[in-house]
């Protein structure tokens, strides 16, 4: 028995030291990979040609439905993924990883086999410092804390801002795409809200090693990503959060 086809989405901008091996880890590991976009949001360094020559398919965000202006943030580049996507399974992974492991897709990949499985979190530790534990300051100081107010169910989750997950392609077709750093955090409330819990699961992957930011930039990260689930929760709408409407309805 076959397994869903999977296409696999990086979204990169300015990421020349990490991008190519982050597409190698993805080749070296599960068969099952379609293909693999790196979709560059007008990086200014040599992430597009680094990715390119590690064996991906690199698209500009403007090649991708080139009749929606671009607006600036993670989630547009992932938006527009999905849309250029044709796997029936996306898997998301940052650009910014350092030395990942070829088992992630494979691993994001395997709870589809049961047709309820909607989205595949990753579960991990993430370093800090050089200590093994400690990082996902903006996970365990802002959304974790709102999400066991608002959304217990979704608190159990260990890593609910993970840039490495799973989602079928129609089910995020669906779903509307907050343009920030929301946009993890909004997909996984939404698909919680359409589907239930029983859609949702994670599995354990390697620790992980990425970039940690100072805190002047995590504080906006931490704004959008509390605005988003604030706002899903009907509790601040005053907080606008700029997204992108469900793909189905722009095609």
């Amino acid at each position: 028995m076959t397994g869903p086809s999977v296409s696999v989405v990086i979204p990169a901008l300015n990421e020349e030291d990490t991008v190519a091996e982050v597409v190698a880890s993805v080749r070296a590991g599960s068969q099952a990979v379609a293909e693999i976009l790196v979709i560059d949001a007008d990086s200014t360094d040599e992430t597009a040609a680094r990715a390119s020559a590690a064996g991906a398919r690199v698209l500009n965000w403007r090649e991708i439905l080139p009749q929606v202006p671009t607006r600036p943030g993670k989630g547009e580049s992932l938006w527009r993924g999905v849309a250029a996507a044709r796997g029936e399974v996306v898997v998301f992974i940052d650009a910014d990883l350092r030395h990942p492991d070829p088992s992630i897709v494979e691993r994001l990949v395997a709870p589809f086999d049961n047709e309820r499985v909607a989205l595949v979190k990753a579960s991990y530790r993430r370093g800090f410092e050089g200590r093994p534990t400690g990082g996902g300051r903006v996970t365990e100081l802002t959304a974790k804390p709102l999400l066991a107010a608002l959304y217990p169910e979704l608190a159990r989750l260990d890593q609910p801002l993970a840039g490495e997950y799973a989602i079928r392609r129609e089910v995020a077709s669906r779903l509307p795409f907050v343009g920030g750093y929301g946009v993890e955090v909004g997909l996984l409330i939404d698909v919680y809200l359409t589907a239930g819990m029983g859609a949702i699961t994670q599995v354990p992957l390697p620790d992980k090693a990425h970039r940690n930011r100072p805190l002047e930039e995590l504080r906006p990260m931490a704004e959008v990503i509390a605005a988003t689930i604030l706002g899903r929760a009907g509790v601040a709408s005053a907080l606008a959060i700029q997204q992108r409407p469900p793909l189905a309805e722009v095609r």
